[in-house]
């Protein structure tokens, strides 16, 4: 009865009282769209066609940019190394790059604003099918959408903005082609790059140092389970510009060890690693990323870029990725002195598989 009581009091407390009431309105109405407002170039045909000569001057402007950095690249060369000329290619290649990008933005934006269909309509969802009808009304679109952007209509800008954006890509060549080894008369395989990557600066007796100090390893120092990042020891006599950076990126070597026991070794490869210590190039197989990442439970070394893996145990074989060969391993043995030393330089060219596609 006490239950049936607060119920009651509960529904006398929340009914309305009699002096106010509950207004109750009507569902918002659809605006529409606003007037349509007519541009300064749907109203005048002078205005319309500065706008489209605006447009067209801009892509051609960026066709003249991207002309002027690849004439940088050659005209302010940085061969000498002197901070100058270094920051005259950097800002003359700069300036062309920058004004070839911007113009072909402002010439877009400028084209879609004042150009292109300016008429507001409603696009009506419907269901995706994949009948004539659906292929009909695609084709149709595409029809609808060069007649409102005037492509196939308005030859000058058209043909400006393929030129345009061919033009921007060409520095880009022009630069990462200077980054690749040419050959000369005297060496025509001087551009090789099987050749290039066939030899490096290790050679039999060199020591293995730590990279990037320098520091020769003694086989006793390097423990169970560790891993070192190393260079050849003659690395530290070229400066940069006797190519310490070329070399060194050949060279590189991560450096392990394991319990002798685990590693399966070819009979032509037993002398290879000395009580377990193994060596290896960090340079990926794959496409020349570093493989720095020594996973010490599973023996595995990874690649960060593109996620190939390696068994250290099994002649560092891919095992997992799109690597295509393993990671070519660097022999060694350890002196008189018991520091850590290269038998012989690689036996086959480090990097990726494709340098050696002919």
């Amino acid at each position: 009865m006490a239950h049936d009581d607060d119920s009651q009091a509960l529904d006398r407390a929340y009914q309305p009282s009699p002096g106010l009431g509950v207004a109750v309105s009507d569902p918002v109405q659809n605006p529409g769209l606003p007037p349509h407002r007519e541009r300064i170039t749907d109203q005048d045909p002078k205005a319309e066609k500065r706008a489209a000569r605006t447009v067209y001057t801009l892509f051609y402007l960026s066709l003249a940019g991207s002309i002027w950095a690849v004439a940088a690249y050659m005209l302010f060369p940085i061969e000498d190394g002197s901070l100058a000329s270094i920051r005259n290619n950097n800002l003359f290649i700069g300036l062309g790059i920058a004004l070839a990008l911007l113009s072909i933005g402002i010439g877009a934006i400028h084209w879609s604003k004042a150009l292109m269909s300016d008429k507001e309509h409603i696009e009506h969802r419907h269901p995706t099918r994949g009948k004539d009808a659906t292929r009909e009304a695609a084709i149709q679109a595409f029809a609808e959408a060069n007649e409102e952007s005037g492509f196939g209509r308005r030859t000058m800008i058209r043909n400006s903005l393929i030129a345009a954006v061919v033009a921007s890509i060409v520095p880009g060549v022009a630069l990462f082609r200077g980054l690749a080894p040419h050959s000369t008369p005297d060496d025509p395989t001087a551009g090789d790059p099987v050749v290039l990557l066939k030899q490096t600066m290790w050679d039999k007796g060199q020591r293995l140092v730590r990279d990037p100090d320098g520091t020769p390893i003694r086989a006793a120092d390097v423990t169970l389970g560790s891993a070192f990042h190393v260079i050849p020891e003659d690395l530290a006599t070229l400066s940069h510009h006797d190519g310490y950076l070329e070399e060194k990126a050949k060279a590189i070597v991560l450096m392990m060890r394991l319990r002798p026991e685990q590693l399966i070794e070819s009979e032509e490869r037993k002398d290879w690693s000395y009580d377990g210590i193994v060596a290896y190039s960090k340079v990926c197989t794959h496409v020349g990323c570093p493989v720095a990442l020594y996973e010490q439970q599973t023996h595995h070394l990874l690649c960060p870029c593109h996620q190939s893996q390696f068994d250290v145990t099994d002649h560092a074989k891919v095992i997992f990725g799109p690597a295509a060969r393993p990671l070519p391993q660097l022999p060694i043995t350890v002196d008189d002195e018991g520091y850590l030393v290269a038998r012989s330089d690689f036996e086959e060219p480090v990097g990726p598989s494709f340098w050696e596609r002919h």
